[in-house]
């Protein structure tokens, strides 16, 4: 691709904002180009991958992927700021979206179509079949960015479509990395192109009339902003964020810690709060509140945040010094307003921030009302578990839930009062499998996730209708 020579990349760092490397920006020029390779190719038939030679080309790429993933986890936590052994693990799932990939492609087939059910439509068999919907533009983000880039142009490449990446701008490499092997296990370059653009352009790609798909990953601002502007007939899937609730019921304290106490801070820790469903308000009867939150409090204390890349870190940076400056900002706000800061709630460098818990922040506080996407754990004290859900519900997002009893009766009547588009029972927010249905509601996203979910969303069924024709007598 060509580039634009007065713009470049700095990837640094999170943990020391040291250089990685700096990269020249890809210009219009090169989105265009790009645009116009990718469309070329999705208006051949004949230029098309079959089926068999696209599971042999992801069998090979993960495969490849198994074999660097060390390589890739390790890219990841540098660049990206996740601590390395949960580096580790997103790469296998990465190498587990091939798989789900590969055997979704071969179970993919339409539907036979009845008829013969009035005079019109006698002597005639009818059945649908999936095609690719055409071209995908892949907008992503940093926190995963290995997976993510997987769950975007994989399912594409699965169906036949090409895609052009670009990839967040503090998590480029992550991208190359997974593309250059798809290249290698023998996808023609066309299939999958990565740009990495200033934001600009990447508007423009997103909303250019030869895009058929767009996925994006990102804020939820920046998605209904796109949605906004996108040419007519493209589809469409938005994947934002949460403040994902917790509904403690009243038996909670009799369960065993490891059971609530372990998942709640895995959940609200993890990647520093950086996740789009991390655990963020837990709502509790009043003594149950103040018991778990001064518990989760005692465990959020004790957790090591360090370099990303040693193996016994277990919270590292955030992506950007300006994060932490935004959530001490929140964390600050709520204190003032009269929230218990029970641990945490200050900086420890320019990147990293304490894990943190807050007691009763205000419902109108920032750390309640919008994404805090950082290691803050809010508690709340609720007269009932119905004013919990109430709560819960009183937000613009709505991504997944859980709730921890041990009655089934509660665990019930809170998954069908929940306004969620997941509810986890005895589970913490964050759960996630890559062959589950994934995405939001409200302002939380649009469309479903998932990379089996999301080949199916990146066909579109053409009807076929075959009427008999009979010898004249």
């Amino acid at each position: 691709m060509s580039a634009d020579a007065n713009k470049t990349n700095r990837v640094t760092a999170p943990w020391d904002l040291s250089l990685i490397r700096e990269l020249p920006l890809d210009g219009w020029q090169a989105v265009d180009t790009a645009l116009d390779t990718a469309r070329t190719l999705a208006d051949n038939y004949d230029a098309r991958l079959s089926v068999a030679e696209r599971i042999g080309i992801l069998t090979r790429a993960r495969n490849l992927m198994q074999h660097r993933a060390e390589e890739l986890a390790v890219q990841a936590a540098r660049e990206g700021g996740k601590p390395l052994v949960d580096s580790r693990v997103e790469v296998t799932r990465a190498i587990n979206g091939f798989d789900i990939a590969i055997n979704t492609l071969g179970t993919m087939t339409g539907e036979t179509i009845p008829m013969g059910l009035n005079a019109a439509s006698l002597g005639r068999t009818a059945w649908t079949m999936p095609e690719p919907i055409g071209v995908v533009a892949a907008i992503s983000a940093f926190n995963h960015p290995v997976n993510l880039i997987v769950h975007q142009a994989v399912p594409a490449i699965a169906v036949g479509c090409p895609v052009i990446v670009k990839p967040a701008d503090g998590t480029p490499l992550s991208a190359y990395s997974v593309v250059e092997i798809l290249h290698e296990a023998g996808l023609p370059p066309e299939y999958c192109q990565v740009l990495l653009t200033d934001i600009p352009d990447a508007e423009k790609l997103a909303t250019d009339t030869r895009v058929d798909y767009l996925s994006f990953i990102g804020s939820q601002k920046v998605g209904w902003m796109l949605r906004s502007k996108l040419a007519p007939g493209t589809r469409l899937a938005l994947e934002h964020g949460g403040t994902a609730p917790v509904i403690l019921g009243e038996d909670a304290l009799a369960i065993e810690p490891q059971q609530l106490l372990a998942p709640l801070a895995k959940g609200a820790f993890y990647h520093s709060g950086q996740v789009c469903v991390s655990v963020q308000r837990i709502y509790g009867c009043k003594g149950i509140a103040t018991s778990i939150a001064h518990e989760l409090a005692e465990i959020a204390s004790g957790l090591k945040v360090g370099d990303p890349t040693l193996p016994d870190t277990e919270c590292g940076p955030l992506i950007r010094p300006g994060e932490v400056d935004r959530v001490e900002s929140w964390v600050n706000e709520a204190v003032s307003a009269g929230a218990q800061l029970l641990c945490g709630g200050q900086r420890l460098s320019d990147t990293c921030y304490a894990p943190t818990v807050l007691l009763d922040p205000p419902d109108d506080a920032l750390v309640t009302r919008e994404e805090i996407f950082g290691p803050v754990a809010c508690v709340y004290s609720s007269d009932t578990v119905d004013d919990a859900i109430r709560r819960a519900n009183d937000s613009p997002y709505a991504f997944q839930a859980s709730v921890f009893t041990k009655d089934i009766d509660v665990a019930m009547h809170c998954v069908r009062r929940l306004n969620a588009a997941a509810v986890m029972v005895n589970d913490h927010t964050a759960f996630r499998v890559d062959w589950m249905p994934f995405g939001g509601r409200k302002l939380s996203g649009l469309g479903v996730g998932g990379i089996n979910y999301a080949m199916r969303d990146m066909c579109q069924d053409k009807l076929v209708v075959v009427k008999e024709v009979r010898p004249m007598a």
